[in-house]
């Protein structure tokens, strides 16, 4: 599934709501930061050792998981709200990325 699709089957669930007056670009990107928060909340004070120990647990995994979805809909809502086509901002951020930082001839 592309952005394009996501977009349009999020806009549908949130539609069938009624919550589109509630997704304002501000509301949404303040969702989008608490969200975030909630998913930094899992790796407060572990070491990366012990965060991807913990992925190995199912229920954890899935608890991440949700965070890092419930951050990716509310960009997604964002950009839409905003008139952004996410594939086309990522393609074209990638770019910029790869001239900014091009990878050296031999890799490190």
């Amino acid at each position: 599934m592309n952005f394009r699709e996501l977009e349009e089957k999020l806009v549908e669930f949130r539609d069938a709501r009624g919550w589109a007056k509630y997704h304002t670009p501000k509301n949404l990107a303040i969702s989008a930061a608490v969200e975030l928060g909630e998913l930094l909340e899992h790796f407060q004070w572990e070491s990366d050792g012990e965060i991807l120990e913990a992925v190995k647990d199912p229920a954890k995994r899935e608890a991440i998981a949700d965070e890092i979805a419930d951050v990716v809909i509310y960009l997604t809502l964002l950009a839409h709200e905003l008139g952004i086509d996410l594939d086309e901002a990522l393609k074209l951020k990638l770019r910029k990325n790869g001239e900014k930082y091009p990878a050296p001839e031999r890799p490190p």
